[in-house]
C-alpha cells in the first residue's frame, strides 16, 4: 500500500490525508497555550497470555455465553471490506472491579479477548471525567504503576478465563512470557481542540514515558516521532508501552488495532523462545541417531526427522496465522497506524527470527532424510552385490 508522500513540515497531500505530526514545528513551544481540561478519557490496561496451540472461538461462544456476556469484535468507522480480520476475537465481559490509585477508589470494567491463535487478552477499562492535564497526567502515571506492578487481579481473571473456555483450547501452554500496553484515549476535552493545538498546549512526553524526571529536547522528540492525524481533531502518539488517542468520534479502532499487534508480537517472541528451548534438545537428538547402529540408527534417523517435520509445520502454520489475524486494505489511516505497531514492536524482527530457527530446523530434518536414505541405499547395494557374489558361486559349485 502507497502512501503520499511527506513534505518536510509532516504534511501529505490531499489523496492520503494522512499527517505524520512533526513534533519539533516551533508552533509547539511550551508558552503556546493553555493546556486543556479533560472531560471524557478513557484508560485501558492490557495484559496478553500464551494459553494454547489454538482456541476453538465458535466454541468459546458456546461456553461463555452460558455465563457471561460475549461479541465478536467488529469495526464501525472502518469501510466494509475495507478491513480483513480473518477470525475476529470473542470478548467476555468479566464484571467490574474497584481500584485504588492515591486517594481515590475508581471502578474498571475488566474484559477478555480470546484470540484463535492462542492468545488471551485481558483488559482493565476505567472512564475519566473533568480532570486538568496535570491532574490527568498524575492520574495516567498512578494507572500505570497500578496495572504493571501492583494489581494482583491479572492472574485471577486469566485463570477464570481459561476454566470457563478449557474445552475450546487445542495443546494448553504452560505459563509464560506476558505483553502489557496501556492505552491513554481521549474523547473530548473543555472545548475544541485541533492535533496542533493539543501538542502545542501540552507536554505529551509527560504523559506517556515512565520517568520521573523531564526528559531532553532529544528524547522527547525520539519518544513522540510516531504520531499520526487524519483529520483535523483526532491525534495517535504510539509508544513502545503506552499510547495515547484523541478520538471524538468514540471510536476504538485504533485501540483495537494496538491490541491485535501486540497479540501478533506475544505470539512471535512465545515461538521464539519455544524454538530457542528445542533447537538445544534437537541437537542432542540427532547426536543420539547418528550413534545408533544398523537399523536401530536408521529407525532414530526417520524418527527424528518425522518430529522435527511436524514441529516445522505447527509452527509455521501458527506463524502465518498470526501474520494474517489483521489485513487492512482501504482505510489508509488505520493502515498507517498499525504498520507503525508492529514496527515499533519489533514484530518482523521476532518473525525473521523464527524463521531463521525454523530453517534451521527444515535443513536439519533433511539432512537426516538423506543420510536415512543414503544408508538405505547403501545396505540395498550390499545386498544386491551378495547375491551377485552367492550367484557367481553357486555357478562355480554347480
Amino acid at each position: 500500500m502507497e502512501t503520499a508522500p511527506e513534505s518536510p513540515s509532516g504534511a501529505v497531500s490531499a489523496s492520503s490525508g494522512i499527517r505524520m505530526v512533526d513534533t519539533n514545528d516551533a508552533r509547539w513551544s511550551d508558552h503556546a497555550m493553555k493546556p486543556p481540561r479533560v472531560d471524557d478519557a478513557v484508560l485501558l490496561a492490557l495484559r496478553l497470555y500464551d494459553v494454547a496451540y489454538g482456541i476453538d472461538l465458535d466454541a468459546v461462544e458456546r461456553l461463555a455465553a452460558e455465563r457471561a456476556p460475549t461479541s465478536r469484535l467488529r469495526f464501525r468507522r472502518a469501510r466494509a471490506k475495507s478491513i480483513d480480520y480473518g477470525t475476529p476475537p470473542v470478548e467476555i465481559a468479566l464484571g467490574t472491579t474497584e481500584l485504588t490509585l492515591g486517594v481515590e477508589t475508581l471502578r474498571a470494567d475488566a474484559t477478555a479477548r480470546v484470540f484463535d491463535f492462542g492468545t488471551v487478552s485481558v483488559t482493565l477499562r476505567m472512564g475519566v471525567a473533568a480532570r486538568d492535564w496535570p491532574d490527568f497526567t498524575h492520574l495516567v502515571r498512578e494507572w500505570d504503576t497500578l496495572t504493571r506492578a501492583r494489581w494482583q487481579g491479572w492472574q485471577k481473571r486469566l485463570d477464570h478465563v481459561q476454566q470457563l473456555i478449557a474445552p475450546a483450547l487445542d495443546r494448553p501452554s504452560p505459563p509464560g512470557i506476558e505483553e502489557d500496553y496501556l492505552i491513554t484515549l481521549v474523547r473530548r476535552f473543555d472545548r475544541p481542540m485541533t492535533a496542533d493545538e493539543l501538542l502545542a498546549s501540552v507536554d505529551m512526553s509527560a504523559l506517556l514515558a515512565r520517568e520521573t524526571q523531564p526528559l531532553s529536547e532529544q528524547a522527547k522528540r525520539e519518544l513522540l516521532r510516531h504520531t499520526y492525524s487524519y483529520y483535523p481533531a483526532d491525534l495517535a502518539v504510539l509508544t513502545w508501552d503506552h499510547a495515547f488517542i484523541l478520538e471524538p468520534a468514540d471510536d476504538m479502532e485504533i485501540a483495537d488495532v494496538l491490541e491485535t499487534a501486540n497479540a501478533q508480537l506475544l505470539e512471535m517472541r512465545h515461538y521464539d523462545a519455544q524454538l530457542d528451548a528445542e533447537l538445544p534438545r534437537m541437537y542432542d537428538r540427532v547426536q543420539g541417531a547418528r550413534a545408533g547402529i544398523g537399523s536401530l540408527a536408521r529407525r532414530s534417523h526417520a524418527n527424528v526427522a518425522r518430529d522435527l517435520h511436524a514441529r516445522v509445520a505447527e509452527v509455521t502454520e501458527i506463524a502465518e496465522r498470526v501474520d494474517n489475524a489483521l489485513i487492512i486494505t482501504e482505510d489508509v489511516y488505520l493502515a498507517r497506524i498499525y504498520g507503525a505497531a508492529i514496527e515499533l514492536f519489533r514484530v518482523p524482527t521476532w518473525t525473521a527470527a523464527v524463521n531463521r530457527k525454523l530453517a534451521i530446523m527444515r535443513d536439519t530434518y533433511t539432512a537426516l532424510y538423506d543420510e536415512a536414505a543414503t544408508a538405505r541405499a547403501e545396505i540395498l547395494e550390499a545386498g544386491i552385490l551378495l547375491l551377485i557374489v552367492f550367484e557367481i558361486v553357486m555357478a562355480f559349485l554347480s
